[in-house]
């Protein structure tokens, strides 16, 4: 019997894998409920559809997990699934597959943030007036979390010249030389110039920046977030940029997503908010397809896959 892959992603992804050696017949998991295709399949390749996050709470589906033998979720976090999507067989997850993207997007944040263009732009011979610019290279960019996504963004950072702090779970070394490891996240957020929130999100980590963490930082400092929303308390976010004790965010993740209509950080004038698109996901399918292409390989070969979430972890 050939192996089945039930799978979320687009056509195109969908043609590639029938394209293996092992010739596996590939089928569209359901839109409203992709968990419906377990009885079908061996493999089930995920994404944090709208089905999924609506049915987090929901309990386990009748005969989950069907024949599944693995599951590959093509984001690096499984936050958005039900906590039963990982009491099954193994799961893999899209882990570093976008930390270029994002890293790009924290850079352009900081760029932007730093050197107002806009504020300086001249639309008029009246405008033709020297201001003062930011400067990246000096400043201290704290990063909370130093995994692939931090780590690139330290890379980055550091080529401009910037200082780099970082604060991670994990008693490791940084992957990458000059960033300075300090004990704790308090004293990241009290060292920083653009403080980077880029961990997962597990129940350890939710609102770990509070307002009593806001209030350690840097008057005219500039949040960046594109881990969670829920790692960010966002009354005490907008209450920090309101008495002036921060200066300044960036936003491509919050909570809920999208937020409801009227909330105010779509308008408040201290905040840079994005429809969570820092991971410029189609632009790094290729880079999935190799992932996922090589952990196929391993799973037919018998070996466990790469990039396993740990359950009790979270990630």
């Amino acid at each position: 019997m050939s192996l089945v892959i039930a799978s979320q992603l687009e056509p195109s992804f969908n043609e590639q894998l029938r394209a293996h050696p092992a010739r596996p017949h590939v089928i569209d998991a359901p839109e409203a409920r992709p968990w419906d295709v377990a009885s079908e399949a061996d493999v089930l390749v995920v994404r944090p559809s709208p089905a999924w996050r609506e049915n987090r709470l929901a309990p386990r589906p009748p005969g989950w997990p069907g024949r599944l033998r693995w599951i590959y979720s093509s984001s690096s976090g499984v936050d958005f699934y039900p906590r039963w999507l990982l009491e099954g067989p193994p799961v893999s997850c899209g882990r570093g597959v976008a930390a270029d993207e994002i890293a790009e997007y924290v850079i352009a944040a900081i760029l932007t943030h730093t050197k107002s263009l806009d504020a300086v732009r001249a639309r008029s011979r009246a405008d033709w007036k020297q201001a003062p610019l930011g400067r990246v290279r000096g400043s201290t960019v704290g990063i909370v979390g130093l995994g692939a996504i931090g780590t690139a963004v330290a890379a980055r950072a550091l080529a401009l010249g910037a200082h780099v702090t970082a604060a991670r779970r994990r008693a490791l070394p940084s992957a990458v030389s000059g960033v300075q490891l300090l004990p704790s996240v308090d004293d990241v957020v009290a060292a920083a110039d653009h403080l980077v929130l880029a961990l997962p999100a597990t129940n350890a980590t939710r609102h770990i920046i509070d307002a009593s963490r806001l209030a350690r930082a840097k008057p005219g400092a500039h949040l960046i977030n594109i881990a969670r929303g829920s790692v960010l308390d966002q009354e005490a976010l907008i209450a920090a940029l309101d008495a002036g004790s921060l200066g300044f965010a960036t936003l491509d993740v919050t909570e809920p997503e999208p937020l409801p209509d009227g909330h105010p950080l779509y308008t408040h004038p201290k905040v840079r908010l994005t429809p969570h698109v820092s991971s410029n996901y189609l632009a790094v399918r290729p880079i999935l397809f190799e992932k996922v292409y090589a952990s196929l390989d391993r799973f037919l070969r018998g070996e466990p896959p790469r990039e396993l979430v740990d359950p009790e972890q979270g990630y």
